[in-house]
């Protein structure tokens, strides 16, 4: 019966851990959670980017793009980016870790290695944010010509 009991308390501690850490990560991702509700477009952060795709021409396998993906937050709260996702290990974005306040200016630097690649690429990140909707794509896009 002593081994039910204490297996019992460490199942529902266990329990209470797991929801406590989804209800951080909630907050963090969505603010308009602390306070019980949820995030609506009328009340989120809006990241506007000035240009979601970039265009970077005829390229040399071998070298690499850099280009800045200017935004604006738009929305009614800080903007809040928390991660970024690419479809490849050839494209690195960096994004401001520091919430954004409203109306104000942000950019993401993407870069892109070429080296391996041929012909027509088509380089998406997907930034996730406390935004409606979470994610919101840009890409890089050009042909890499042989060396």
């Amino acid at each position: 019966m002593k081994k039910w009991s204490i297996f019992c308390a460490a199942a529902l501690l266990m329990i209470s851990c797991g929801s406590k850490q989804k209800n951080l990560a909630d907050l963090v991702s969505n603010p308009a959670s602390a306070e019980g509700g949820s995030v609506s477009a009328e009340n989120a952060a809006k990241i506007e980017f000035s240009e979601t795709e970039y265009n970077f021409g005829e390229i040399t396998q071998g070298q690499v793009v850099e280009h800045s993906f200017k935004f604006k937050n738009t929305g009614k709260v800080d903007l809040v980016i928390s991660d970024t996702k690419t479809t490849c290990g050839c494209t690195t974005p960096e994004w401001p870790k520091e919430p954004i306040p409203v109306g104000g200016t942000g950019e993401i630097k993407a870069k892109f290695d070429s080296a391996g690649k041929m012909d027509k690429q088509e380089k998406v990140i997907t930034v996730i944010a406390n935004t409606v909707p979470t994610e919101t794509k840009i890409k890089l896009v050009g042909n890499v010509l042989a060396p």
